[in-house]
């Protein structure tokens, strides 16, 4: 368990786009333990099967009255900003308050070339990112809401009933030049796949340099964390399902160990600047390696 006075760190779910009828039977068996939900938006990789990130939170949302949902994340290209802020406030008052918006500027050109998505360079759809953020805060604040950009505009447009809590929003990536500065300028939390400790000091340093720039105080923006996990309670464990033909590739895996080990790396992240966890696992849809990780390595994070 954890120690006495140890701050509790949230872990959420994170899940695979390509499971999507395993999708639900996995996280029935998993879900309990964890504080929320996180989805993937993707529309194609290729001939693979994929689920359409929405209607996956939309459908959790309801079947799982007691988590917290959002996508890890978003690709803001997919959706018009002001139609986004108003599923996001549906979604909001439909759950209770449960909703998170977590978005980022897209990056899977195959998906924007097979449906007809323009795909500008990378400056300019982060800059449409920063954009459709302030747009959809001007639309949560008040009514009727003006917005007149660079890509977006907005004209007496009403989103009622305006989201209660507002969610926080949730920028995800990594870009130290531009995106950073997004999450600077616009986010309440900051989500990133974690790629070691060295890289993990980059990204907190060019992300307080961007706050010093624009004004913003560092200490408020939570850092969400995703983790991609391996575990197995023996090396022999482990080996049989880095074995396995349908295990998930390993370039998505950060963490490949026992519990102990996986337990002293996560609490190392949270040392490290880490507010919340996500987590997701190479045996998917299998619950195997999920309840391991609940049992034995979740207590250590969360104090249950």
């Amino acid at each position: 368990m954890a120690a006495p006075g140890a701050r509790r760190i949230p872990v959420g779910l994170n899940v695979w786009s390509r499971q999507v009828e395993s999708t639900f039977p996995y996280l029935d068996q998993t879900a309990g333990p964890f504080d929320a939900l996180w989805f993937p938006d993707h529309v194609q990789y290729a001939r693979h099967k994929v689920a359409e990130g929405w209607t996956l939170l939309a459908w959790a949302l309801a079947r799982y009255p007691d988590k917290l949902a959002g996508h890890e994340v978003l690709c803001n290209s997919f959706r018009n900003p002001a139609h986004l802020a108003k599923m996001v406030a549906t979604a909001q008052a439909l759950s209770g308050g449960r909703a998170i918006l977590g978005i980022g500027a897209g990056w899977n050109r195959e998906e924007y070339l097979a449906y007809g998505w323009p795909f500008p360079v990378a400056s300019v759809r982060i800059a449409q990112l920063a954009e459709a953020i302030a747009l959809i805060r001007a639309m949560w604040a008040g009514a009727p809401a003006t917005f007149h950009g660079q890509h977006y505009t907005l004209a007496d447009t009403y989103c009622e009933p305006r989201p209660d809590p507002i969610p926080p929003v949730m920028v995800g990536g990594s870009g130290e030049k531009y995106l950073l500065r997004v999450v600077a300028q616009h986010a309440d939390w900051w989500n990133w796949t974690y790629k070691g400790r060295e890289a993990y000091a980059r990204k907190r340093e060019a992300l307080q340099r961007h706050c010093r720039e624009v004004g913003r105080d560092y200490d408020t923006i939570q850092h969400v964390i995703r983790v991609g996990i391996l575990i197995g309670e023996t090396d022999a464990d482990i080996a049989r399902v880095k074995a396995r033909p349908d295990t998930r590739s390993l370039d998505d895996i950060q963490v490949v160990g026992t519990p102990d080990l996986v337990t002293e790396t996560l609490l190392d992240v949270v040392r490290q600047g880490a507010h919340q966890l996500t987590v997701n696992f190479a045996d998917v849809p299998r619950a195997d390696g999920t309840r391991l990780f609940a049992e034995r390595v979740l207590p250590h994070l969360s104090g249950r």
